[in-house]
């Protein structure tokens, strides 16, 4: 491993090395950022699948507890809500995969995320709804329908953005610049 880490580090320094033999420091620097960027976003990727196949692995546990119970339907908000976090998961994922692969950062992952996860919060929020108005508090209702609406509001604004940019590419907003 030490030999592996020794040679990756002699690549990388001799890919610095310009032409008449000198060493750029703006560009070993940029070089060197960069490495430690890829290094950090596998580090992220691995982690976050890590995390996703967990969480399936303890949402189909639960689901089969349930359905072997006879506890789904009362417990399927729980379920749900697990399930829509393992999407928004795999969708960061996905995010960090094409920032790595591409050495680009473009909007439209991002919105993609918070669409999920504003459905996520939306679907959850209605699946409590009935027990929330069985306590019958008029401030707990006016709380939820105000968050209902600015929910809905966020799914309006973050879908339009994701139209906009479908129908018009701006390309990226920002870009790792590549010598050579």
């Amino acid at each position: 491993m030490r030999i592996q880490m020794r040679g990756a580090l002699y690549s990388v320094i001799m890919a610095l090395v310009n032409a008449r033999g000198q060493v750029s420091a703006r560009d070993w620097l940029t070089r060197v950022f960069s490495w430690v960027e890829d290094v950090v976003y596998v580090g992220l990727g691995a982690l976050l699948a890590a995390s996703a196949l967990a969480l399936l692995a303890t949402a189909a546990h639960a689901f089969w507890l349930n359905l072997v119970a006879g506890t789904l339907s009362k417990n399927i908000v729980e379920l749900l809500d697990r399930l829509l976090l393992i999407l928004l998961i795999v969708e960061v994922t996905y995010t960090v995969q094409v920032s790595f692969r591409e050495h680009k950062l473009t909007p439209e992952p991002f919105l993609m995320v918070g669409l999920i996860a504003v459905v996520r919060r939306l679907l959850v929020l209605t699946a409590e709804l009935p027990q929330m108005l069985e306590k019958a508090d008029p401030l707990v209702f006016r709380q939820v329908a105000i968050e209902l609406g600015l929910l809905a509001g966020l799914i309006v604004a973050l879908v339009a953005s994701l139209v906009m940019l479908r129908r018009q590419p701006i390309g990226t907003v920002a870009e790792r610049g590549q010598k050579g």
